[in-house]
């Protein structure tokens, strides 16, 4: 099942555990911008994983050594989710990102249209810009659900996918600080 407040305090611990470690001071606003940053490369590298776009290519999808594409489609994944999870906490909007059962159903029921997934990107990337240049929170919202729906029905993760590939994740970020990344 997935508990958005679990995900959402690893991304935090993180975060606090890295700046603590790397000493690393930033302004909040400077802190926000950086997070945005990030999961703006993040949700560029799921469409590039991915290739949807590449209308041009007959076997779409690439895959890190090891890993099937759906492994490496999932991991990117995650990898934004950690950037989604992380704007909403320095924003304070946490309570935008937090959703019921029956919440996480409605996304779940929505009808897959892979034929938009050009649209759904931009959509969920102007979104983004919204919330970051106009602080408008329904915007954030909105493209919260929107990522959601990527990846629980356009690329069919279930909730238990995404919970262990976004803790699994965790663990790997954790070793990599340890490591001196």
């Amino acid at each position: 099942m997935l508990d958005i407040t679990d995900l959402l305090h690893s991304s935090i611990e993180l975060d606090h555990q890295i700046s603590y470690d790397r000493q690393i001071a930033m302004k909040p606003e400077k802190s926000l911008e950086n997070v945005y940053v990030a999961l703006d490369v993040e949700l560029a590298e799921i469409a590039n994983t991915a290739e949807w776009f590449k209308v041009w290519k007959t076997h779409k999808g690439k895959a890190h050594d090891g890993k099937t594409k759906r492994e490496t489609l999932l991991g990117e994944y995650v990898d934004a989710m950690d950037f989604f999870l992380l704007a909403s906490a320095k924003h304070q909007w946490t309570h935008l990102i937090v959703l019921d059962r029956d919440g996480i159903e409605k996304i779940k029921a929505a009808k897959a249209v892979p034929q938009d997934l050009n649209k759904e990107y931009l959509a969920i990337k102007h979104m983004l810009n919204s919330a970051y240049f106009e602080h408008r929170q329904d915007d954030f919202k909105h493209a919260w659900r929107l990522f959601l729906k990527l990846g629980l029905v356009e690329f069919g993760y279930s909730e238990n996918e995404i919970m262990t590939a976004f803790k699994n994740k965790n663990v790997i970020n954790q070793q990599r600080q340890q490591n001196d990344y």
